[in-house]
């Protein structure tokens, strides 16, 4: 998140004070009035009040109300992206929970390091799979592995987690059209065609599907534009399939992380320093000279900041586990900062002036 000026700030405090009058005053007298429609004594309207805040409380403050889990025995997952970031750390995790993990890396067939590291369990519970989420071919022969692999054909495969995506940057007009393509071919038609393909053995199952979406895909940020139109596809999506999975007892869930740069790896200082050379060699004169490359400069300055920023992988791979594992995952999970929290609530929430005005 930016940083706020002192008159931003104080307006946060501010508002947060006029929140909480309203409440003291406020809320009462709501509750006061529902009561005497109801036929309530109105000396029930504390109590009222410190039940309400005690459900907040419990809310935000306790820890994830446990929800039983499924037997991990014999039980399969694919995940896609495992060549670095979430996906290598998630695959590392449910193997070591007892998972048999099908890893799709990008560039196995490659010898890519990461695809080296997993292959190095030799474990006949870790099997590394070639796969290029954007490849038809690719992922109907990841399909085939996975049949030839199950231990159990009819069981099926239990969840596909749909990690693999890119990032990128850069205002609207220095964007081309190539680029938003490519960005949504991985994060979002490759997160269709993967689990289309799967889906037959997930029904058989009655298993999972797990998207890795983010605070992207619930409120878009200036310079992320391609990657934002690509993860809120992938909410609506993953939306629709819960709908439509609801009949054959599939559970689809959405994972939507704050900032975790660093940990999932989709951003350096030398990715932001190399597209920001091809965005400003490759953009037409007249950009150039409305927008200025000082203009240009502090942006990408701003860009560079966030790459070793945000939390460890702790928290998202927690909730992929509990969206894999427990017999009643939620349909969404916020690994985020609390800060993170706020911001998306007010973003998403609060009329559009006025959150504009708060953070744009």
């Amino acid at each position: 998140m930016a940083p706020l000026t002192v008159f931003r700030a104080g307006l946060l405090v501010a508002s947060s004070g006029l929140l909480t009058l309203l409440l003291g005053f406020g809320l009462p007298a709501l509750l006061s009035a529902a009561t005497r429609l109801l036929g309530v004594p109105e000396t029930s309207v504390p109590e009222c009040i410190v039940v309400l805040y005690l459900l907040f409380v419990l809310y935000v403050a306790t820890p994830r109300i446990p929800r039983g889990s499924v037997e991990v025995e014999g039980k399969a997952v694919l995940v896609t992206g495992c060549d670095g970031g979430f996906g290598h750390a998630l695959a590392k995790h449910l193997h070591e929970l007892g998972f048999t993990v099908f890893a799709g890396c990008l560039s196995k067939d490659g010898g890519g390091e990461g695809a080296k590291e997993l292959e190095e369990f030799h474990s006949d519970r870790m099997k590394v799979v070639q796969l290029d989420v954007c490849s038809d071919e690719q992922v109907a022969r990841a399909v085939e592995y996975v049949k030839d692999n199950l231990k159990d054909t009819d069981t099926g495969l239990w969840a596909v987690v749909n990690n693999a995506g890119v990032s990128t940057f850069g205002e609207v007009e220095f964007t081309s059209m190539d680029t938003y393509k490519q960005v949504s071919e991985v994060n979002l038609w490759g997160t269709i065609r993967v689990t289309k393909a799967l889906l037959p053995l997930i029904r058989r199952s009655k298993g999972r599907v797990v998207n890795l979406a983010g605070i992207s895909g619930r409120m878009g940020a200036a310079l992320q534009s391609p990657f934002c139109v690509s993860k809120y596809g992938v909410e609506a999506f993953s939306d629709c399939l819960r709908y439509e999975m609801k009949a054959w007892g599939v559970k689809v869930s959405i994972i939507e992380p704050g900032n975790f740069t660093a940990a999932a790896g989709v951003a350096t200082r030398d990715l932001v320093a190399g597209t920001a050379d091809k965005l400003w060699s490759e953009a037409p004169s007249h950009l150039k000279e409305d927008y200025g490359k000082a203009h240009f400069e502090r942006h990408v300055a701003l860009m560079r900041s966030y790459c070793n920023s945000g939390q460890d992988a702790a928290p998202v791979l927690d909730d992929v586990t509990d969206a894999v594992t427990s017999k009643r995952p939620y349909t969404r999970y916020h690994p985020m900062e609390p800060h993170c929290w706020v911001r998306v609530q007010l973003m998403t929430h609060l009329p559009g002036a006025i959150s504009d005005f708060l953070y744009i």
